[in-house]
């Protein structure tokens, strides 16, 4: 390990627990300052390809075996004295949080759509995402709540949504056919793989843990068919088969930061070019730099949710919140 190394993953640990897990998880915010001063922690990261040493997938990974939810110095020594085991986990499985909350920040711009839509979700994990048209949502507004259910009736999961300045959806559209696409798509009727869902889960998010599970209920009963593939060498073919007389609609919400930044801007051109597709990104903002542009004011750790590259709206990264910019 270069002193390099070890400093950059210091500053990246330190930046981890001040802007991303102070206001939501204090364990998440004590482990990663814990780990930025340890060098003994720190010196087993860089023998981790690059995409394996973030912050989420280790802290995971911990719980998932068992390191348990307590101060830095249980988990210190936990993870010094289980590396190996710990290691072949972050090796072998990624950060694919699935947050069907998402699906509230998502709908203002899906019921903007009047066709049926095909709907193809680029790193859809598990396709909890694929099944807006399932779940229930509650917008609060300035003029009081806003309730949608599905044609069915009320679903088991309810998600809420603080709007500002843009109207609710009026309407669930209907899904006429829905694919995902993931390197490595989770079954989510397999309880080990939705299990590695949950420990992906932030500690003091309990009320995530309960709609991943509400959620997983509806998918399991009539999973999502998931094609495994790189999103610039599979989403074309399954365009292809998108029925016709339906609008097609791809999406992606914290997914594109974990894809180099040559591959996003490919991404966003071949997005560009389809005057068939609808496009809906809903990602951090930095992480297209075009449709970041658009936003002058600071975004506060929310994402950046635009349509054909055109921004709309700052999204809560949970679905928790929608304020439109138009």
């Amino acid at each position: 390990m270069t002193e390099l190394d070890a400093d950059s993953l210091r500053e990246y640990y330190r930046k981890f627990a001040q802007l991303e897990a102070t206001d939501t998880s204090p364990i998440y915010a004590a482990w990663a300052s814990g780990v930025a001063q340890d060098d003994e922690v720190i010196k087993h990261l860089p023998d981790l390809p690059k995409p394996k040493r973030q912050a989420n997938l280790l802290f995971a990974a911990a719980r998932h075996l068992g390191a348990g939810e307590g101060d830095y110095a249980a988990l210190r020594t936990w993870l010094l004295e289980h590396w190996e085991m710990t290691r072949d986990l972050m090796l072998a499985r990624s950060t694919q949080t699935n947050e069907a909350g998402r699906c509230a920040v998502l709908l203002p711009a899906l019921a903007q759509i009047e066709r049926p839509i095909s709907l193809i979700e680029v790193g859809a994990s598990a396709g909890l995402c694929l099944y807006p048209d399932r779940y229930s949502y509650t917008y609060t507004t300035e003029s009081g709540p806003v309730t949608l259910h599905p044609k069915d009736g009320p679903s088991t999961v309810a998600l809420a949504c603080e709007l500002t300045n843009a109207p609710p959806p009026d309407r669930i559209p209907e899904v006429a056919w829905r694919t995902g696409i993931d390197l490595n798509p989770i079954d989510i009727t397999d309880g080990d793989q939705q299990e590695w869902l949950r420990s992906l889960i932030w500690p003091e998010h309990e009320l995530r843990r309960d709609r991943l599970s509400a959620a997983a209920s509806i998918v399991s009963a009539e999973p999502p068919r998931l094609v495994p593939g790189d999103l610039l060498e599979t989403v074309d073919s399954v365009l292809s088969e998108a029925p016709a007389q339906t609008q097609k609609v791809v999406f992606h919400s914290a997914v594109l930061a974990y894809v180099e930044p040559a591959e996003r801007e490919r991404f966003a051109v071949l997005m560009r070019s389809r005057d068939d597709v609808v496009w809906i990104s809903n990602e951090g903002g930095g992480v297209l730099p075009e449709i970041g542009a658009q936003v002058d004011r600071e975004k506060d750790g929310r994402f950046v949710l635009a349509v054909d590259g055109r921004v709309i709206a700052l999204t809560g990264p949970h679905g928790q919140s929608f304020e439109g910019l138009d």
